[in-house]
């Protein structure tokens, strides 16, 4: 028996279709909801604390912050890996929290000096993204294999989890700073990590631990890489034909996933260039001689949306799409979620190019793209999380879970990379910016589109 599997693990749960999920489930999901609380807490500070307090500017604070986030969402590949092949999901998850609490603990510490926010943000990407293919493919391992319709149903859920996480630490840090400064701003934070552990830790019990593959007969990303090369020519293929139709499914899930980096170029931009369009428009919500409402705290109006599009989608859109015949499969939501982001930009450049001509604007407009554009992380996001676990051949779901992840740190890398070309080459300003990535966005959508319509899932799998 493998180290990472307990003695007597609980069965699945008897009754799927009656909405009940196995009990360890609240373990996971609490964990998840403290962990976003913990890192959302230090995004929605990260760029004015860069700008203002580091003195980086506008591009170099943009830049910092998405390349911190592209290190988030690479690193998921370690975790998954090590995940998969040797500690199993169980242990990684714990093991790595505690680099996130170190990195808290730096960033309270020791932000002040660049040394000590660099470190505290290296040790940041290690916790945060190490764990996170590990926690989404844990929640699966949870049920089991019939368990189809609930597994969509949770990971709905544990989305919405992620984002209320989010929306108290968008909403509290942001006035703790202003109250109390940066140490506390980054220690709560870390207070929040911490408890996320003990809560994961609590459920140990109670968990079903899927253990790693050491075997030689599992398809590891050399061969997955191998067999692509023997796609093209460049080398002989010598899988074997079980380990041929696990690479090719994984080829298959990556060519869908190959274009999503540009949705996650503009959703990512909500903690940067729209808390600096925001942070130029009129507060809201006076109480107290402070505003509730400004270019920072309206991020915490992005996750409260999410929290009301899950439910509005899961339990009446999608339910009634189906009884009009139209099946609302994982792609079609994906490239319905695209579509929304790219329209959704169009919203905020033409809130730009009112304040590029001098016009006082409320910061509740902000809220009419943040509107669309949450619909569209729901249909995308939460999607593409069931999508990743269902499709991904048995001992790789972890790995093809941090496939996912990565197309987010690739929309941060393409962020920052815009931004340093822009500034130092094109120059661009206003509501331009916004507009070339709505652009870019309605084009990749038709691309994402067509790689969708060519997609064929593995027989073993749901269809897509």
């Amino acid at each position: 028996m493998k180290a990472d599997a307990p003695s007597t693990p609980p069965s699945p749960p008897a009754d799927p279709a009656g909405g009940r999920f196995p009990s360890q489930i609240k373990f996971i999901i609490g964990n998840e909801a403290c962990e976003r609380f913990s890192y959302y807490g230090v995004l929605g500070i990260l760029e004015l604390y860069l700008k203002e307090r580091m003195n980086m500017g506008d591009s170099g604070a943009t830049e910092v912050v998405h390349y911190f986030g592209t290190a988030v969402y690479f690193l998921p590949l370690l975790g998954g890996w090590l995940a998969d092949r040797y500690l199993g999901r169980y242990r990684t998850i714990l093991g790595i929290s505690l680099f996130y609490c170190l990195g808290n603990g730096c960033l309270a510490a020791f932000g002040g000096a660049r040394a000590g926010l660099f470190c505290g943000l290296a040790l940041l990407a290690i916790g945060a993204g190490g764990i996170k293919p590990c926690v989404s493919a844990f929640v699966g391992d949870q049920f089991g294999p019939q368990d189809e319709r609930a597994l969509t149903k949770v990971y709905a859920w544990f989305y919405w989890a992620i984002n209320l996480g989010a929306a108290f630490a968008f909403f509290v840090i942001p006035m703790l700073r202003r109250q109390a400064g940066y140490k506390w701003a980054f220690g709560v934070p870390g207070i929040f990590m911490a408890l996320a552990t003990l809560i994961f830790w609590l459920g140990r019990k109670q968990y079903i631990r899927q253990p790693p593959c050491r075997s030689s007969e599992s398809v590891g990303l050399g061969r997955i890489f191998g067999y692509g090369l023997a796609r093209l020519g460049l080398c002989k293929n010598s899988l074997t034909p079980s380990l041929e139709n696990d690479a090719r499914a994984v080829w298959r899930i990556l060519m869908i996933f190959v274009t999503v980096p540009v949705f996650w170029a503009l959703y990512n931009q909500v903690n940067t260039t729209w808390v600096l369009q925001g942070n130029s428009m009129i507060p809201a919500l006076r109480w107290k001689n402070q505003w509730l409402l400004n270019g920072e705290s309206m991020q915490s109006a992005g996750s409260v949306l999410v929290m009301i599009w899950v439910p509005i989608l899961t339990l009446i859109v999608y339910p009634t799409l189906e009884k009009m015949g139209i099946k609302p499969t994982a792609l079609r939501r994906m490239s319905a979620g695209m579509v929304l982001a790219a329209v959704a930009f169009v919203g905020s450049g033409l809130l730009q190019a009112q304040l590029d001509r001098g016009a006082q604007l409320s910061i509740a407009w902000q809220l009419v793209p943040y509107i669309v554009l949450e619909a569209g992380e729901v249909m995308l996001s939460a999607t593409a999380l069931e999508f990743a676990f269902s499709q991904a051949p048995p001992m790789m779901k972890s790995i093809i879970t941090s496939f996912w992840l990565m197309t987010i740190a690739g929309g941060h890398f393409l962020v920052a990379a815009f931004t340093s070309l822009n500034e130092n080459y094109i120059h661009a300003r206003g509501a331009a910016q916004f507009y070339f990535f709505a652009v870019l966005m309605f084009l990749v959508a038709a691309v994402f589109m067509g790689c969708a319509a060519a997609y064929r899932p593995a027989e073993s799998k749901q269809t897509a």
